[in-house]
């Protein structure tokens, strides 16, 4: 059957079983509780009360009944019928269809106990093109195909009977039209509304000026292609010829954003001439949304070159001269992290030295009794070699070792300094915190 928007296999699989149902839907569509039973038991003979049964169930599933040949089902929903109702013979189903007014009979009955409405009703009807109306204003975008679904399972849902396959897809096809219509005279009106005379401005960009081959609308349509200055320029001029239009005048903001972004994309895919031929309003109606669509478009083109300008052209230049002035300093800061090398290996040789004289200057060289003290010997000042070591070191290193390393402090009267009595071994006692006596320096005892 020849439809429009249909294929033959959709249109021949419409409003029949396309393959076996599942479990779950045997379960959910082909299940019969008291009630169905009921209506049922009514029919005389197992063949007319398995027919009416399997009549019931298919309109619950597709949608409508099928009283030319009800038997056009899957086998295996005949058997799950037929073991419900305790049929064994399930071949007697083949007598149903014998007589053909008792199949219309059944699915009449049928329409009337469970309280179907025919597709003809007028109060179902208006609420159905109600709905395909709406759908059809905000969902644009769709297609007919998925309107025809739609509006297949809205008649299902609310309980009307499917009219044939050729009926609903006109009625679809009518409701798209009418849609495009209202959409057309709405966007005119509201750019006549804006300014008198901007329909003929928009229509005289389908005129091609002497000495070239494109319109002016082709013109505003080519985005830039190069990342260049003088690309740059051109793209803030294509911005401000647009912008002459003012199109943000046209209040279209009642319409459906959906519907006038397909009507831009139509516009766009359409050549000048095309737009040309095309009448009244729906010419306007598509200009206004292509040209609406380009000034936004152009915006975002100019913004969009500038960014790959500010990368290519400033930032990265910028970045390629930054590495190469590292590059260039690298010999300088190797040469300076050698002479810091050297330099922090002479300091821990000069510390190492000065901790081992500071370690021989706290040992007494005399036999008279010493002592430790924190702040140096009392009888003169520290040795020489030690006053340099600290003179070197920080305060807290210098507070370190002087914890560390203690001074040794005599009890005689004459300085340290004692060369002739030899190096006493003498080592203090653990927690006494003095050295053990030993002999008197001579240099005393002959003084004394």
């Amino acid at each position: 059957m020849p439809v429009e928007f249909l294929s033959d296999d959709q249109a021949a699989s419409y409003g029949k079983f396309n393959e076996e149902p599942t479990r779950p839907e045997l379960e959910r569509f082909f299940y019969l509780d008291d009630e169905d039973r009921k209506l049922i038991a009514k029919r005389r003979g197992d063949h007319n009360r398995l027919g009416f049964a399997l009549q019931m169930c298919t309109v619950r599933f597709i949608g409508r009944c099928l009283p030319d040949d009800p038997l056009d089902v899957p086998w295996v929903v005949i058997e799950h019928i037929a073991e419900q109702l305790g049929i064994e013979d399930v071949s007697c189903v083949k007598a149903y269809t014998e007589r053909k007014p008792t199949a219309y009979e059944h699915a009449w009955e049928i329409r009337d106990a469970y309280e179907y409405h025919e597709y003809d009703d007028p109060e179902w009807g208006r609420k159905f093109r109600t709905f395909l109306h709406g759908r059809a204003w905000t969902a644009h975008s769709e297609g007919p195909k998925a309107l025809f679904d739609y509006a297949v399972g809205w008649l299902r849902k609310n309980r009307v009977l499917l009219p044939g396959v050729s009926v609903l897809a006109r009625q679809v096809s009518e409701v798209r039209t009418i849609a495009d219509k209202r959409l057309h005279t709405t966007v005119a009106k509201a750019a006549w509304r804006a300014d008198p005379s901007l329909p003929a401005d928009l229509v005289a960009l389908l005129e091609t000026p002497k000495g070239r081959r494109y319109s002016y609308l082709e013109t505003f349509r080519r985005p830039p292609t190069k990342t260049t200055g003088t690309a740059m320029k051109r793209a803030l001029e294509r911005v401000d010829e647009i912008a002459v239009y003012r199109l943000g005048r046209v209040k279209l903001d009642k319409l459906p954003p959906n519907r006038l972004a397909a009507l831009a994309r139509y516009g766009l895919g359409s050549k000048a001439t095309s737009l040309e031929r095309a009448s009244e309003p729906k010419r306007t109606a598509m200009l206004t949304a292509v040209m609406r669509h380009m000034e936004a478009k152009a915006i975002d083109d100019a913004l969009e070159l500038f960014t790959v300008l500010m990368s290519t052209k400033l930032l990265s230049t910028a970045k390629r001269l930054t590495n190469k002035d590292r590059l260039s300093t690298l010999p300088q800061l190797e040469k300076a992290s050698r002479i810091a090398a050297r330099m922090s290996k002479c300091s821990w040789r000069s510390w190492s030295t000065s901790r081992r004289a500071a370690r021989r200057w706290t040992r007494p060289r005399c036999g008279r009794p010493w002592r430790r003290s924190r702040r140096g010997p009392s009888c003169g000042a520290r040795p020489p070699r030690w006053r340099a070591w600290s003179r070197r070191t920080t305060t807290r290193r210098r507070s370190r070792s002087a914890r560390r390393w203690p001074t040794a402090t005599t009890r005689c009267a004459r300085s340290c300094r004692c060369s002739a009595t030899p190096r006493c071994s003498a080592r203090p006692r653990p927690g006494s915190g003095s050295w053990p006596r030993s002999r008197a320096c001579p240099r005393s005892a002959g003084a004394r």
